[in-house]
């Protein structure tokens, strides 16, 4: 397995951070934009940008309601969403788990 089989779009830390946490949620649920903008620590701006790309790749939904300042938008992960991180993570786990395998093996055995 090489690198190249990690999503670049899930790989960017900040957006594996909110891919993550979406994932977290049952099927069908949603967070607020306020709510994941205070979990994850991005400004509006950054977070917006990054929500739009996760979009734009089918790997989330995004709503709105209200309008102005008592508008409200609620973010959920696709079903699209969890399959992409769910490969991203067994190809992680693919590129990690034998090198860190014979790694420990060597360390305990003092190599």
């Amino acid at each position: 397995m090489t690198a190249d089989a990690l999503d670049p779009l899930i790989h960017v830390p900040s957006r594996l951070r909110i891919v993550v946490t979406l994932a977290a949620l049952r099927d069908g649920d949603t967070l607020s934009f306020a709510r994941l903008q205070d979990m994850i620590g991005l400004t509006p701006g950054n977070l917006i940008t990054h929500l739009r790309r996760l979009e734009d790749a089918g790997y989330l939904t995004s709503e709105k309601t209200g309008s102005g300042t008592a508008g409200r938008t609620s973010v959920a992960l696709t079903s699209r969403g969890r399959a992409a991180l769910e490969a991203y993570t067994d190809a992680l786990r693919g590129l990690l788990g034998p090198a860190m395998d014979g790694s420990v093996r060597a360390l305990r055995q003092g190599e």
